[in-house]
């Protein structure tokens, strides 16, 4: 698949388990596929892995990047697997003559390679240099690697630059970005989990693709490798930048609200689950804002009480009727624009 050059934005993600365990690997994958994500990252930490991926390359739905670090072998190893890319990281695969030989077996097989910075295992001049793992400090790691490869001959490249502070990661893909052309790999790497861990990578991977920044994602999250696919084809629905299936706008309520719109939301969103329709759908709790934000939504609902409701479609009402009738009726007229995935 094509990263970058105009390329849509990819969503990746990273199987959570031994990568021995090709069975519970390519179970993963499959779900993860399934549910979005454009490519898998597997970890390689010693030859069975590497043996073990040879399997998966063959099996998997989507393009596979193995993940190494310390032992350039290992990526030598996998490279020979036939995966797709390969993740190094110069702060622990630091000789050159290793990096080569790494680069050399790339450009053979016609595979990228990702440089994938992080602050947690920058090189030790750059943390004396920068006085710690600033996005400084990131940037010129990222770009001095990426210089010894294009002296190399290899421009197959993408890079990323993650750390946990969401600022400071935000500042090294911008400086990156303004200085060359490779593609990026965005992420917020170690936010845990729950909501400020999404919070996070929403902020941080949302920025950057506001700012034209950005060719692939992975959302890191302490948590099933299904979360941060879904969190990640959000970002990119939201942003516009993947088809958005069913977006249901709806407001907060207030004191006005005389019907009970978060149980009506509920039923609405649970009987368009799973619904293949690109398709915006808004459902108002009152006289306020209501009938306007309905009529801007593909297909909208606006209640007054549970007497009475209206719906509106491309910009114009249609029906009014008691509120419970008109929610089924919404659910049916949207249903029809779609089918059940």
């Amino acid at each position: 698949m094509q990263i970058g050059g105009g390329a849509p934005v990819s969503v990746q993600s990273m199987s959570k388990c031994p990568t021995t365990d090709i069975e519970h690997v390519l179970e993963q994958t499959r779900a993860m596929a399934l549910a979005g994500c454009d490519i898998v990252r597997v970890a390689v930490p010693d030859e069975a892995g590497a043996h073990a991926v040879k399997t998966i390359v063959k099996e998997s739905p989507i393009p596979v990047v193995a993940d190494i670090h310390f032992d350039y072998r290992l990526a030598l190893d996998t490279i020979a697997a036939g995966v797709d890319a390969v993740r190094i990281n110069p702060g622990n695969m630091k000789r050159d003559a290793h990096l080569r030989a790494v680069a050399d077996a790339a450009l053979a097989a016609g595979i990228p390679l990702r440089i994938g910075i992080n602050s947690g295992s920058l090189e030790r001049s750059l943390l004396k240099k920068y006085g710690g793992a600033t996005a400084d400090a990131m940037a010129e790691s990222a770009l001095s690697c990426a210089r010894k490869f294009e002296r190399w001959g290899f421009t197959n490249i993408k890079l990323s630059l993650k750390s946990h502070d969401v600022q400071e990661t935000v500042a090294a893909y911008r400086a990156v970005a303004a200085a060359c052309d490779y593609p990026l790999h965005l992420g917020i790497t170690a936010t845990g989990s729950g909501l400020e861990a999404t919070l996070k990578s929403a902020i941080g991977i949302g920025s950057l693709l506001l700012d034209g920044i950005g060719d692939t994602i992975r959302v890191s999250l302490s948590s099933s490798p299904l979360d941060e696919v879904e969190v990640g084809v959000a970002i990119l629905k939201l942003l516009g930048l993947r088809p958005h299936g069913v977006e249901l706008v709806a407001c907060p309520t207030c004191g006005r609200c005389k019907v009970d719109l978060v149980n009506y939301l509920a039923t609405v969103r649970e009987q368009l689950s799973g619904l293949d329709a690109d398709i915006t759908v808004a459902v108002m709790g009152c006289v306020v804002n209501g009938p306007g934000e309905a009529r801007q939504a593909d297909i909208g609902i606006a209640f007054s009480d549970e007497a009475g409701a209206s719906l509106f479609r491309n910009g114009k009402h249609y029906a009014s009727g008691p509120a419970r009738r008109m929610v089924e009726r919404l659910v049916s007229d949207v249903c029809r624009r779609g089918h059940k995935a």
